[in-house]
């Protein structure tokens, strides 16, 4: 396993490939200080590849301040010390590619650390300076400048805090995000050009692709307007000019075969699939099925609205779960609401653990059976469940910017279990993790997973060992009872889901190729159990 399959090896392996999430600073700590880093990811390359991925995506791993999470870049070529170095990303490249695993790395193009040399050069340079149009700097409103320029929300949802900030000499700068995270004017030509650049270097570094990090965010209206009662489209999120910039980064990622992967959250399907035009980005992210809940309906008309939404451009699309901003699914789908909503996120939600393993253990199989790409956030193929951080713990912003409302993402983050047996679960040797990890965590670890043939990790294993078997074709639905879910594909796999009560009677088969749990004494499919079958 790990090997890319023959549609793998062209310049199209990832219309259908499964990509890992690597989330560094809590994936392997390789020397012992308590954070994540490279030298622990090439240790543990050879677990990537029997998973059978293809491709691993790296959240920030960039010289960073860390006041959100990497996202908050202070160097777009430097990779941050407490990771490593960029001569250790370059061999880690490399060498997950000797075992035919592309590496893909994120860009964050809408705003940059306000330690980075530009921003630090504008603050320098004070108001009217030419340093200050590469971002968004302005005076305020009121008699004397007290307000605000406008009144846009901040995106991280239940913010509470303005996304302005005022300096000493008056202006008032623009982050809609943390103010350590300053928005760039993508209407000034350098932004543009630097990020060209970025793209350049990684992709001669060996890279195969890119994900963008809140790629519909980049432009804004130049008058900067109050968004409420503002007429005609949004000031900041997904206006027509972003596709001028995204033309001009797929000329880029041509020179190289490169591809992308959009983080656009868009309700629009229409909108939406502007982005995936055979002229811009290659995918974009899938987010109505990671928000969807564990209902048949639910789940069936966001697997028909997404393949529907790609059709007309010819993109495939994309599959997730998780990822390191969401509710893990094991916990997500033991609650009474399994959806996914950040405006939701509460404290002391109760969740069933048991039944949210047995939901995610049928949804892996769901999403890996679906066309298109398959993204795997780490953690997910030990079937780890979110964890309660405590409050004197937490590190997110989110919590802090909606005065502790939101618990924020680090549950999600918590640092991976490798051995049950050794400190730290085999995360790390000397030091306690960056973020706590829960006392059941060695129950999760990765040596007694591989042991079992009934874990999850098992079943991860062998979904992806066995996806080939869907081939490439179209999903072709299948008359089934109310609360089940059953499709087939080209190549005569067929994929049934039971989300009802009572036990489904399987299709005709020759032969079942893996389920998500035991069938009945019948040979029936229990509720919240998924099989995969060969015609």
């Amino acid at each position: 396993m790990g090997q890319p399959t023959p549609a793998q090896k062209d310049s199209d392996w990832w219309r259908s490939a499964v990509i890992y999430q690597v989330y560094v600073r809590s994936f392997a700590d390789g020397d012992g200080d308590g954070t994540g880093d490279l030298a622990g990811v090439r240790a543990r390359l050879p677990y990537l590849s029997e998973l059978g991925v293809n491709a691993l995506w790296f959240t920030p791993w960039y010289l960073s301040p860390l006041k959100d999470g990497g996202y908050d870049v202070a160097d777009y070529r430097a990779i941050d010390p407490a990771f490593g170095t960029l001569a250790e990303a370059e061999k880690l490249i490399a060498e997950a590619r000797e075992l035919g695993i592309r590496t893909i790395v994120d860009i964050v193009p809408n705003h940059v650390s306000d330690q980075h040399p530009w921003f630090r050069a504008a603050l320098a340079a004070g108001p009217g300076s030419p340093e200050r149009e590469l971002f968004h700097f302005r005076p305020g409103r009121g008699p004397d400048g007290e307000l605000p320029p406008n009144d846009w929300p901040s995106q991280f949802a239940g913010s509470t805090e303005p996304v302005w900030t005022r300096l000493p000499d008056g202006d008032w700068y623009l982050h809609l995000f943390t103010p350590e995270q300053p928005d760039l004017n993508w209407a000034h030509p350098a932004v543009r050009q630097e990020h060209e650049d970025i793209l350049r270097f990684w992709f001669e570094r060996g890279v195969a692709g890119v994900r963008i990090d809140s790629a519909a965010l980049l432009a804004k209206d130049p008058g900067l307007p109050d968004l409420a009662g503002h007429p005609g489209p949004h000031p900041f999120i997904d206006r027509d000019e972003l596709h001028d910039v995204y033309r001009a980064w797929r000329r880029v990622a041509d020179e190289y075969d490169g591809v992308f992967v959009g983080e656009v959250w868009l309700p629009d399907a229409e909108r939406f699939a502007r982005y995936l035009r055979p002229d811009e980005l290659h995918t974009a992210f899938n987010f109505s099925f990671l928000a969807c809940p564990w209902d048949a309906g639910r789940l069936r008309a966001s697997i028909d609205t997404t393949l529907a939404e790609h059709a007309p451009v010819g993109a495939p699309a994309t599959w997730v779960l998780c990822n390191h901003d969401v509710t893990r699914t094991v916990t997500r789908y033991g609650r009474e609401d399994t959806a996914f909503d950040f405006a939701t996120k509460a404290f002391g939600t109760p969740a069933d653990l048991a039944l949210g393993t047995r939901r995610a253990r049928a949804a892996a199989l769901l999403s890996l059976a679906l066309p298109g790409a398959v993204y795997v956030y780490q953690g997910e193929e030990l079937g780890l469940p979110e964890a309660d951080i405590p409050a004197e713990h937490v590190q997110d912003p989110m919590y802090f910017r909606s005065q502790g409302a939101d618990p924020g993402r680090d549950g999600c983050r918590v640092p991976l279990p490798w051995a049950a047996g050794l400190p730290y679960a085999g995360f790390g040797s000397r030091k306690e993790p960056w973020l706590p990890q829960p006392a059941d965590w060695p129950s999760y670890a990765v040596d007694r997973q591989q042991r079992d043939p009934h874990s999850v990790l098992t079943l991860y294993r062998e979904a992806i060992a066995l996806r080939p078997e869907f081939g490439d074709g179209p999903l072709t639905w299948l008359p089934a009872p109310d609360g089940v879910l059953a499709f087939t594909r080209a190549d005569g796999a067929l994929c049934v889901v039971n989300l009802a009560d009572p036990p489904a009677d399987l299709p005709a088969h020759s032969r079942l190729l893996l389920s998500s749990g035991p069938l009945d004494a019948a040979g029936r499919l229990p509720r919240d159990t998924a099989a995969w079958l060969r015609v």
